[in-house]
Formats: structure tokens, C-alpha cells, sequence
């Protein structure tokens, strides 16, 4: 008994409304040359800084931008189990070749990075007051501590000397009564 052919459910059919979804045929030279322009254009537009919003300056924005796939920019198995690089591969290497010796200049390619790089100082610096405050409020605590006990005691002993049957020595005299003198208006 013969069954029917049973579709691979990884294998999506091509459609006209996916436009990611590429036709399984090889490129012709044509098609190749038109990709490595359209390739070469979205490098320039990334390395000047030209980013779409919420993008990276890396090889899925620069295939995005090209409108071609992102597997072309990385090496192939033929069915042997040999390498043989993809159609794009010398592209995406001098892409990050660039991308690498402007980060090294130090210039600003990719906002968002630069974003990071300077959150992050912020947060380093914010963290240094952080660690600067909690030890002046450790001082002033002890400090507080010092000063309240050294009240403490200097009030036990105003206490323990004027309390009555105190032994009269000679340096210690007992304070006359407080009179309260009333004074007449002129």
C-alpha cells in the first residue's frame, strides 16, 4: 500500500505576503551583484550611524536593511560535510572589520552602545555616592552614639551630686538656695 508524500512541518511554502521567505533557487550573477550593492549601501548607512529605531549596528540590521537573508553572511555545509563560504561572507567580514577598527577610533556607530557605555558611568558614579553617603551616615551615627552617651553620663553625675547625704568633702560645697528676688517697675 502506497501513502501519500507527508510535508516536512518545518518547511514553510513560499507566499507572496512573507517577504522573508526566499525562493529555494540559487542567485544568479545578476541578483548576486544587485544584493552585494544593496549590501554595500546599508554598511555606509550603519557606519555613519544611520540606524532604524530600536536597531544595532550588527549583521541582522545590516541584512535587514539590504533586504537580504542573514544566512548569506555565514558559511555553508555542502552535503559532504565540507565548508565552502556564503554568497556573502567577504561582506559581512569587512563589515565588522570596519565596525571594529571605528569602535577602536572611538567613534559613535551605534547609539544604543553608546547609551549603555554611558548609562553604565552613571551608574558607576551614582553607586560611589551611594557608598560615600552610607559612610558619612555611619559617621554621624557614631557620632550621634558618642554624644548621647557622654549626656548620659554627664547626667548620671549632676544626679548622683546633688543627691542628699552626699559626703561634705572639701572641695565640694553645696550651692545656696535659689532666692527669687521680685523687683519693683521704676
Amino acid at each position: 500500500m502506497a501513502s501519500s508524500p507527508v510535508p516536512n512541518p518545518r518547511r514553510v511554502p513560499a507566499s507572496a505576503s512573507d517577504s522573508r521567505i526566499q525562493s529555494t533557487a540559487r542567485l544568479s550573477a545578476e541578483d548576486k551583484t544587485r544584493n552585494e550593492q544593496a549590501i554595500r549601501a546599508a554598511m555606509d548607512r550603519l557606519l555613519s550611524g544611520d540606524l532604524p529605531p530600536g536597531a544595532k549596528c550588527g549583521l541582522k540590521s545590516l541584512a535587514e536593511q539590504a533586504g537580504v537573508p542573514r544566512t548569506g553572511f555565514y558559511p555553508k555545509k555542502n552535503r559532504d560535510g565540507t565548508a565552502r563560504p556564503g554568497p556573502y561572507q567577504h561582506l559581512a567580514a569587512k563589515f565588522e572589520q570596519q565596525l571594529a577598527s571605528l569602535i577602536a577610533a572611538g567613534a559613535v556607530v551605534d547609539p544604543r552602545a553608546a547609551q549603555i557605555q554611558r548609562l553604565k558611568a552613571e551608574n558607576a558614579g551614582l553607586r560611589r555616592r551611594i557608598a560615600d553617603r552610607d559612610e558619612t551616615i555611619a559617621e554621624f551615627t557614631a557620632f550621634k552614639t558618642t554624644a548621647i552617651s557622654r549626656l548620659a553620663a554627664q547626667h548620671d553625675e549632676i544626679e548622683r551630686l546633688r543627691r542628699p547625704g552626699l559626703e561634705q568633702s572639701d572641695n565640694i560645697r553645696p550651692l545656696p538656695a535659689r532666692t527669687t528676688a521680685t523687683i519693683d517697675p521704676c
